[in-house]
């Protein structure tokens, strides 16, 4: 089994790894990222070192943290750096760390910084905010998801070991789902809400990002504890990481109930999940999910929109033009409710209780996909309420019901794109329910066998060119468009049946950035693609502008001679624009 993150940065540390080290790290990786979204304030080189001076000696029996870099959520206190909660004109300059952020600064971590969000916790798109929007990590064409995005985009972008959000209504899975992590979502209770800015109060939880179950559940093991300090604290030690028990009760929705919202590929690999998890040994129970989804309706109804607004109640009454205007538009929404609305919504929710009260008795645990469906960001643009109220469909009953829950990555999808299903069980079980989730997580640090292949193509293939359609017969998806760093030159190939270029490696800042486009394919349709290459193009290995290394076209430099070098166009496609329409 791989070693857990926390567990090969101790070993790093035992073999030589220094705190100066560990820091040029941490910011020389942001500065290759250049993501302006991800964080909203970075700590500087010298309060980094000033933390690893204060943890003192390494001693992982007193400080099992020591050393391990975390990020931390804006609408979470963390002293000597400000929390804004995304809204510019809320900032203050916290005195104390919030109790979680203090409890994992005295096991020895190291906070790196403070992350973005959707404003005030409204959202599950990771777009709400007035700063720039972090880059998804699997596909910068999807939402990052929120309200963690920052969160979730810094842990898996490898910045930080794990990294705190906050999860009301999903926003402590939806955002692992969409950047292929673990999303802890703890009881409510178990982790104090002291220092943390509210959303609903009532149903706000601290939530924790890793790659690993091990990784997300160590942090949370150090975070929990009862906080006097805080009325909604409960006594919910962590408890240790389960087995995989001989008998295990799995409750799924029914398979006319399923929302996926037409993601076909979605459904399969649920499907695909459900049988790798009866393939175990366990149960699997259908069961009427339409009271979860009529819970899941009420929070962004009567008291718990009221509640959200009684949050941020002086802002709403006497500043309402600083927040983002969406987020303006949802808790907006509370004006025109009543006091009546809001028990009515009470009872409501009660009846629901007792209505799957029995239904969860009978079983151990639920299954559940983590979102039903993938979010881009052009069709968040077009309509910024309806994808996000979609991504809610399987996260917002949760902490209505009092639940516990963990989103893991699990197989991927047969398109690439990455597999994740949450885990839910009744509160106080969450060593429990973190041991199955343990079972069934894929470790997405370990590619796997059907982890995709990023293509860059440079010209015939590219969008609207004439061999387009062969990488879409493959099933191939478009990721984005991108350039080369300035290595390479472009040539027009000569006695092509379709014209084409070749591209040339020459040597580091020998040539120009050439501008490609970058597509995704399952293994196996990269291995038909290459299969079917014909001479003289070649697939090697790319360097783009931004430092990455992906698989790509290249052309043997025999092709090249007596052609036409066109490096000067800076890409196939403005050569072909300047080309009179008999020679295209």
């Amino acid at each position: 089994m791989p070693k857990t993150a926390i567990a090969a940065l101790h070993e790093a540390y035992a073999s030589g790894l220094t705190p100066e080290d560990m820091v040029d790290r941490i910011l020389d990786r942001i500065a290759a990222l250049d993501d302006p979204g991800i964080f909203l304030h970075v700590a500087g080189r010298d309060d980094l070192l000033d933390q690893f001076a204060a943890i003192g000696a390494r001693d992982l029996t007193l400080k099992p943290l020591w050393g391990v870099p975390f990020a931390v959520k804006d609408n979470i206190d963390v002293a000597g750096m400000p929390t804004t909660a995304a809204c510019p004109d809320y900032l203050y300059h916290p005195a104390e760390d919030a109790t979680v952020v203090a409890r994992l600064k005295a096991a020895g971590a190291i906070v790196v910084g403070k992350t973005n969000l959707d404003q005030f916790a409204t959202g599950l798109v990771g777009v709400r905010s007035p700063y720039p929007i972090p880059r998804n990590a699997v596909d910068p064409a999807l939402v990052p998801g929120g309200s963690s995005s920052g969160s979730a985009v810094a842990v898996a972008q490898g910045i930080v070991t794990f990294s705190l959000g906050t999860d009301t209504a999903g926003s402590g899975r939806v955002p692992a789902a969409l950047n292929d992590l673990v999303g802890l979502k703890p009881s409510l209770g178990s982790l104090s809400a002291t220092g943390v800015v509210p959303a609903c109060r009532t149903l706000d939880t601290v939530s924790i990002f890793a790659h690993t179950v091990e990784d997300a559940y160590a942090a949370f093991a150090v975070a929990a504890a009862h906080d006097p300090a805080d009325a909604y604290s409960r006594h919910r030690p962590a408890g240790p990481l389960a087995a995989w028990p001989a008998r295990l009760a799995v409750g799924v929705p029914r398979a006319d109930q399923r929302r996926f919202f037409g993601d076909a590929v979605q459904a399969d690999s649920y499907t695909a999940t459900l049988a790798d998890i009866a393939a175990r040994g366990a149960e699997i129970v259908e069961i009427d999910f339409e009271p979860f989804y009529e819970t899941a309706a009420l929070l962004y109804e009567g008291a718990w929109v009221a509640e959200r607004y009684a949050a941020i109640r002086t802002i709403m009454e006497t500043r309402p033009e600083i927040l983002h205007p969406t987020t303006r538009l949802i808790i907006g929404g509370a004006a025109k409710l009543s006091a009546a609305d809001a028990f009515a919504g009470l009872y409501r929710l009660e009846a629901l209780k007792r209505q799957v009260e029995p239904v969860l008795a009978a079983l151990d645990c639920l299954c559940v996909p983590t979102i039903p469906c993938f979010v881009s960001l052009d069709e968040i643009a077009a309509d910024p309420v309806t994808p996000n109220s979609r991504l809610g469909t399987y996260t917002n009953f949760v902490n209505l019901l009092d639940l516990c829950g963990i989103a893991v990555p699990v197989a991927r999808r047969r398109d690439g794109r990455p597999g994740n299903v949450t885990l839910l069980a009744a509160a106080g079980r969450d060593g429990f329910l973190a041991g199955l989730a343990r079972a069934i997580a894929r470790d997405p640090r370990h590619p796997d066998a059907a982890a995709p292949v990023t293509l860059a193509v440079a010209g015939a293939h590219m969008r609207g060119m004439p061999l387009n359609g062969q990488l879409e017969a493959l099933g191939a998806r478009f990721l984005a468009e991108a350039t080369t760093a300035p290595d390479y030159r472009l040539y027009a190939l000569a006695g092509q049946d379709v014209p084409k270029p070749g591209l040339l490696r020459v040597g580091p800042g020998a040539g120009a950035a050439i501008a490609l486009e970058l597509w995704q394919l399952t293994p196996a349709a990269f291995g038909a693609f290459v299969a079917a290459l014909p001479a003289p193009m070649a697939i090697g290995t790319l360097r783009l502008a931004d430092g990455r290394a992906v698989k790509g076209f290249l052309v043997e430099a025999e092709a090249t001679r007596g052609t036409d070098d066109i490096t000067e166009f800076g890409g196939w496609r403005a050569f072909v624009d300047r080309l009179a329409p008999t020679d295209r």
